[in-house]
């Protein structure tokens, strides 16, 4: 048996799963605290688990530390080391953060001798006392938390690596994170990736413990998995050390859950949920990951992230009649307290969708008063902003099948423009939760090559080797992984036949035998 948790802005949902049946389904308002949501609606789901069966995995999608990054909350104190000099002085660490998100992770920046060429030369030799007199500073200003970025460290991570074994001999206390685990080539977003990582570290830890004891204290002894953001699973102890790959996991799980519900393999997602609207596009059954640096609370990253375009726009949005405005204002968990079927005093698209007669639900008669070609307009404005979304995902005019899942879909009518066919499997209102239950386990790595030096044979190999070896480490079972993806792009105007080479490994969780 497995369960399946994604928590939403609006919504907890959950589901309990036998292989590939659904036994029961959960959903329930988010709490401020992440923990007792899980707690509530695992403790629904247990009340179903038939005598003889046993938990075998809980899955978890989270926006929490998303949250975090959003609110400027619960950062760690956090340094950014790079290895570079005499070069990038003139774009040194932090560069294009906002104001109030680095003042609230510290923005300690050291600039020290290291880093190489794109071919794998050293700029300069790594300078060891520069970096112990920089660890130094970190420990006087109260750093808890430091990102290591070499020059073209994806290229060779071997300064990155040494200058991670002096961090931790001079403080041993201190996370550290380096940037070649977690972004791709591109100093800047490689840099701001790991950094985001490092100031999410503390808060990842005290949050996954205490979703594993509070697991532990329902009587359930499984492991606990977290989703990453390309559809698939991390286990526990690696989504504390890389919290920043659970980062848009929500739209990912239902766009998972999406193809497994429908059977579409190619097309478009469209997710509504309570806040926000995601929409995505499939690709052999996982998420198209976005080619082009992402902009993450402010700040621009290049690790893997779902090409996904969101509006705010959900069931708990807000409405104005006069003059007509929807959102972005949301109502969010509170919906069933502040919608005005439900007996409160907010106008939402739920009670606009009500009034115009497309859902049932709460009192009809609360809405009896509305204009109706208002309400007429508000429906139109809901199903046009939806079908731009879909336009700007789409990468041709061609019509292609879309699958509407959330709990807020019923906004929707049965025909949008751009979409051959509109699905709306059974069970949608959770497919992030089934998403997150039914996903595989994850790992992706990007070098760049010299192909001067080595066949391109050679290359794809060694990099397919590192993405699996990922895999394993994030808890995939070694016998059942493949290599789903390889890109191999040649970097022009760069001498010695550069190419760069991103390998996508996948395999089934280790350990569950006949679970799944």
């Amino acid at each position: 048996m497995l369960v399946g948790v994604d928590v939403g802005g609006t919504n907890t949902d959950a589901v309990l799963m036998d292989g590939a049946a659904l036994i029961h389904a959960v959903k329930l308002p988010t709490t401020p605290d992440v923990t007792t949501g899980i707690v509530d609606a695992m403790g629904e789901l247990l009340a179903e688990l038939p005598n003889t069966a046993r938990v075998d995995a809980v899955m978890v999608g989270t926006t929490h530390f998303t949250n975090a990054l959003l609110e400027r909350r619960e950062l760690a104190p956090t340094a950014v080391l790079r290895l570079c000099l005499p070069a990038t002085q003139l774009l040194p660490p932090l560069v294009d953060w906002p104001d109030d998100l680095r003042d609230a992770m510290g923005g300690y920046t050291y600039l020290v001798g290291g880093g190489h060429e794109f071919d794998g030369r050293e700029i300069s030799p790594l300078d060891r006392s520069e970096i112990r007199e920089a660890v130094a500073d970190m420990r006087r200003q109260g750093v808890r938390a430091v990102a290591v970025s070499g020059v073209f460290s994806p290229v060779n991570g071997e300064h990155e690596s040494a200058a991670t074994e002096i961090v931790r001999e001079e403080a041993p206390d201190l996370r550290v994170c380096v940037s070649h685990e977690n972004g791709r080539t591109g100093l800047l977003e490689r840099e701001n990736a790991a950094t985001l990582n490092a100031a999410l570290g503390e808060l990842a830890g005290r949050t996954i413990r205490g979703i594993e004891q509070a697991i532990e204290e329902l009587g359930v002894s499984a492991p606990l998995y977290l989703s990453q953001n390309d559809g698939t699973l991390m286990d526990a102890d690696f989504a504390v050390s890389f919290p920043v790959l659970t980062i848009a996991s929500g739209p990912t799980n239902s766009m998972r859950g999406a193809a497994w519900l429908s059977g579409i393999r190619d097309g478009i997602v469209v997710d509504v949920g309570g806040t926000s609207t995601d929409v995505g596009a499939l690709v052999n059954g996982f998420p198209r990951e976005a080619a082009v640096a992402v902009e993450l609370a402010g700040v621009r990253t290049n690790f893997r992230m779902p090409d996904t375009v969101s509006i705010p726009l959900g069931g708990g949005t807000v409405v104005d009649l006069d003059p007509l405005r929807i959102g972005p204002e949301s109502v969010g968990y509170r919906l069933t307290q502040a919608g005005r079927v439900f007996g409160g005093d907010t106008l939402t698209t739920i009670d606009a969708a009500v009034a115009n007669g497309r859902v049932q639900i709460g009192n009809p008669q609360l809405t009896a008063s509305m204009d109706a070609s208002l309400v007429d307009r508000v429906m139109d404005e809901i199903q046009r902003r939806v079908e731009t979304a879909i336009d700007r995902v789409k990468l041709s005019r061609d019509d292609v099948p879309v699958a509407l899942v959330g709990g807020g879909s019923i906004l929707l009518g049965d025909r949008l423009a751009g979409a051959s066919a509109v699905l709306r499997p059974e069970n949608s209102g959770v497919a992030n939760a089934i998403g997150a239950a039914i996903a595989q386990v994850g790992g992706q790595v990007e070098r760049v090559y010299s192909l001067e030096g080595m066949g391109r044979e050679e290359a794809v190999a060694d990099c397919s080797a590192a993405a699996i070896a990922r895999a394993v480490s994030a808890g995939a079972d070694p016998s059942t992984i493949e290599v789903v993806e390889i890109d191999e792009v040649p970097l022009t105007y760069v001498p010695s036949n550069a190419t760069r080479v991103r390998v996508k490994a996948v395999g089934d969780l280790a350990g569950l035998g006949q679970a799944r």
